[in-house]
């Protein structure tokens, strides 16, 4: 984390650890204001890789599960796989005039990077740790769209759409969910702006908030375990099935034409005073076990969470956390058909 930008955030009140912003001194009260209020958080637990350079389009079109030729306006949901097509990291991808932006969990950045860098090879591309180049900021809630309009001007109107303005780039990621990539040098004026009419909130209100939007974060306990139709992968758009090949194509695309997905990620909730993790599984009727994929505390108690299931065992009914006894998942309705 840039230096002044983290001692801006402890002036703004923030708890930091890991290098970002964990809470602002009410963890519970920002929960609250996730539900029902509007939220600025700072995003610095998201790490950031940029690529560039006149090869840069060819080079990730053949890593990346998605297509990466779109417009300067356009962000999407990415991924890279292994070659037997199990998702290593997942990522929000844009791009500008001068190269792509790959946003991920900081704790895979270094390791995304590097593996990235050992495919260049004679490729004039280069990959960097694009992180404290800029400052991002996520706006969620009610009132985030009259808040970001009359802070930084026009939103972008449709689903992953990019507006740049000189305060900072806007992407949308919901009806009432954005992200600001500002420049370093304005980001303490736009916390103060942003933070007069919103609640300040720690990095757990804003992954709950991705997590009831149905979109997956792989971590590192998750490396490796689903294959992105697994994961919704494709319900969100995060995959192309003409764009050619890339690693891991042919097991994406056999899985796609050979008939239905026997696992797919659910939302759900849990009444459990232990707390879920990643990688922690999960039991029902079919002998193949569940597993956790992003859990946060919930605003009214226990945890939500989005876990890979196998279907089977979410039609036969119970569904318990840890062990074959363990207490049962409430399942929720994502917010996009599957």
């Amino acid at each position: 984390m840039n230096p002044t930008w983290k001692d801006h955030l402890v002036k703004a009140g923030a708890t930091l650890a890991d290098d970002h912003a964990i809470h602002f001194g009410n963890p519970e009260k920002e929960l609250l204001a996730a539900q029902s209020g509007t939220i600025l958080t700072d995003l610095s637990h998201r790490g950031v890789i940029g690529i560039n350079g006149e090869d840069s389009q060819t080079f990730l079109q053949g890593q990346t599960t998605n297509d990466v030729r779109l417009a300067t306006d356009r962000a999407q949901y990415n991924s890279l796989c292994t070659p037997k097509g199990r998702m290593l990291a997942s990522f929000l991808l844009w791009r500008d005039a001068g190269g792509y932006f790959l946003q991920l969990p900081a704790t895979l950045q270094a390791g995304i990077q590097k593996r990235l860098t050992m495919y260049v090879l004679r490729s004039k591309v280069k990959v960097r740790d694009a992180g404290d180049e800029s400052v991002r900021l996520g706006v969620a809630g009610m009132g985030a769209e009259a808040l970001l309009q009359a802070a930084i001007g026009a939103l972008p109107p449709d689903l992953l759409g990019v507006v740049r303005h000189d305060k900072g780039t806007i992407i949308r990621l919901g009806a009432a969910r954005f992200e600001i990539v500002a420049p370093l040098e304005q980001g303490p004026a736009l916390w103060e702006e942003l933070s007069s009419q919103s609640t300040p909130a720690g990095s757990a209100c804003w992954e709950w908030l991705e997590i009831h939007a149905g979109i997956p974060v792989i971590l590192p306990q998750t490396q490796e375990q689903f294959t992105p139709q697994m994961a919704n992968f494709e319900a969100i758009g995060g995959v192309s099935f003409n764009k050619g090949c890339y690693t891991g194509q042919e097991i994406v695309a056999r899985t796609q034409y050979l008939g239905k997905v026997k696992r797919r990620l659910y939302l759900a909730h849990l009444g459990s005073d232990s707390a879920p993790q990643p990688g922690d599984e999960l039991f029902g009727a079919e002998p193949t076990a569940g597993m956790v994929v992003n859990a946060q505390p919930a605003p009214d108690g226990g945890y939500d969470l989005l876990a890979v299931i196998p279907t089977g065992s979410v039609d036969a009914g119970a569904v318990r956390f840890k062990t074959p006894e363990g207490p049962a998942l409430h399942f929720l309705p994502l917010p996009y058909p599957v």
